[in-house]
């Protein structure tokens, strides 16, 4: 991965998923700890950052998260009832994480670097079963799941799209996430669509 020389301090949420640039996460917030650090983000419109976990939980003691995640930012939020937070995210770039303090409340403050985004690519011509699979996904589960604009003509943006929605083990979302090469990316995608079709 190609890195820009931007290194940050930022809050991490380890989750059992796998976020990707460009793809939005809902998520509902009531651990104490996350509670003020999105509260923090709101006041101060900052972003934090989402890594899968590679060991531990999501509730309770602190996770260690995968080194590879993804910068998201609220776009909305809702206090349905004292003490839990409805936000909506948007993901932004990937970075690395290059150590981890754990705070006295269990808040975990990655020392992130920014990585590059991927350059806009086309999609191959032995490839393009896997833009009108994504095609009639979009349609099925409709335009409010996926964000616009849509690229179905850049390999980035649909195996992206695809690595969110495909019933993939968190493993391999990670590896496809950590990955910086757009057509390798969609040649895997579209091998394992195929193992599905046949």
């Amino acid at each position: 991965m190609s890195l820009v020389l931007r290194r940050a301090r930022l809050p991490l949420v380890p989750l059992n998923t796998v976020l990707f640039p460009g793809g939005r996460l809902p998520l509902r917030i009531f651990e104490q700890r996350y509670l003020d650090m999105v509260k923090q983000a709101i006041a101060d419109s900052t972003p934090f950052g989402i890594c899968a976990i590679r060991e531990g939980q999501e509730t309770g003691t602190p996770a260690v998260p995968h080194d590879v995640g993804t910068l998201v930012h609220i776009t909305d939020w809702d206090m349905p009832q004292t003490g839990i937070l409805h936000i909506e995210t948007q993901a932004a770039e990937r970075f690395v994480v290059r150590s981890t303090e754990t705070l006295p409340g269990g808040l975990v403050i990655g020392i992130v670097d920014s990585v590059s985004a991927e350059p806009s690519c086309a999609v191959p011509d032995e490839l393009e079963l896997a833009v009108e699979i994504l095609r009639g996904i979009i349609d099925e589960m409709g335009h409010a799941r996926f964000p616009a604009p849509f690229a179905f003509d850049d390999a980035t943006w649909v195996g992206f799209r695809l690595s969110e929605i495909l019933p993939l083990k968190l493993t391999v979302r990670q590896d496809l996430l950590e990955m910086n090469d757009s057509v390798a990316r969609l040649r895997i995608l579209t091998e394992f669509l195929k193992r599905q079709i046949n």
